[in-house]
């Protein structure tokens, strides 16, 4: 079975930050090349820009990250020191698929930017309300699904900051979190969209962040809602007392739902019209995926007495959710994690989760 690689961090963010870039240096090195390059080139932007003009973007988005989370920065600058990156670079490593959306709207504006052919995002994301799980606890999950070449990066991070809440996220290396729960019971998780309002501003891994270092669901939502966003994600947010939202986020709108009585899913198209308005045009296989994994988790989430198993089961359904990299997008299911914010469990699988098994974790 491939387990998947936890790391411990504690102290300072600046501490945590050094020993997560000492521990992968290489891994980061290679992983921020890789998505520098794929930030250049007209199939994943619409636009074909230098290595200078990539750089010079992100270089204006540190900025926004400064001003948002200072204390992150600081965190991404220990990365940055231990790795020999600069904070531009290890924020295209941290905030790709926000910063694609900036390129597309900002780099070289002399030019029409076109539709990009290709898109790594096929993850599905749901929130389970107490009411229809067979325990009477609420959870949150979802696969997270890139470029195939992501999949060897994914690590957990189990961090014990020294003014935060403890937490636990899954996450790539040099990236300060994607997925996560804290000790608070704040769960946060996303899914990507495409967008083409895309601004200098602050990229998701970032908000994730600064999620799990809050102590309430509201201080939470407000961490999404107050952000000038970099780029488009729909974010789920549960906490232990079984409230959540879902936030489908343009840069520049955004649609706020709240958990209920019934499931929520989504994959990786606007649901929501303002939302369409100034969202891109999806590659018509990638918008068949998102049409088809939402359809697939709804049918599979309709009934009530919903159990761990069968999150797990949905995470690992061949039908459409779990994904096989195919030409030419090259796109897997590089894993999934399922969290129980009320009892502080939490289940991660590296890889593709039909070929391998779930680890459990209490924060």
């Amino acid at each position: 079975m491939n387990k998947i690689c936890v790391i411990q961090l504690s102290g300072s963010p600046y501490q945590m930050g050094y020993a997560h870039g000492e521990r992968f240096r290489d891994e980061i090195r290679v992983f921020t090349e890789e998505r520098v390059r794929l930030c250049r080139s007209i199939e994943w932007t619409g636009r074909e820009l230098s290595r200078e003009a990539v750089i010079a973007l992100a270089e204006a988005c540190v900025a926004e990250h400064q001003a948002y989370a200072p204390d992150l920065m600081e965190e991404a600058r220990g990365i940055a020191d231990a790795a020999d990156l600069t904070l531009a670079e290890l924020v295209i490593n941290n905030g790709f698929t926000d910063f694609i959306d900036t390129i597309f709207n900002l780099g070289d504006v002399t030019m029409p930017a076109l539709a990009p052919s290709l898109a790594a995002d096929n993850c599905t994301a749901f929130m389970v309300p107490a009411s229809r799980s067979a325990g009477g606890q609420a959870y949150f999950g979802q696969t997270w699904d890139m470029h195939a070449t992501a999949t060897p990066y994914v690590i957990l991070l189990r961090g014990q900051p020294n003014e935060a809440p403890d937490f636990l996220t899954f996450t790539v290396t040099g990236c300060v979190g994607m997925i996560g729960m804290n000790s608070a019971g704040i769960a946060v998780g996303v899914n990507n969209l495409m967008a083409t309002d895309g601004q200098i501003g602050v990229t998701w891994p970032f908000v994730v962040r600064k999620i799990l270092q809050q102590q309430d669901l509201d201080g939470a939502l407000a961490c999404l809602t107050e952000a000038k966003l970099a780029g488009a994600h729909n974010y789920m947010l549960m906490d232990g007392k079984g409230r959540g939202y879902e936030v489908e986020a343009m840069s520049t709108t955004q649609h706020v739902h709240e958990l209920g009585q019934e499931t929520i899913s989504h994959t990786n198209h606007c649901l929501i019209q303002k939302n369409l308005d100034v969202a891109r045009e999806r590659p018509p296989d990638s918008q068949n995926s998102s049409e088809n994994r939402l359809r697939r988790a709804r049918e599979l989430l309709a009934n009530d007495g919903i159990t761990i198993d069968d999150l797990m089961a949905l995470t690992r359904d061949e039908v459409a959710i779990c994904t096989r990299p195919q030409p030419p997008a090259h796109v897997e299911s590089c894993g999934a994690a399922i969290m129980r914010p009320a009892t502080g469990d939490f289940w991660s699988v590296w890889g593709i989760p039909a070929d391998n098994e779930y680890e459990h974790f209490v924060i």
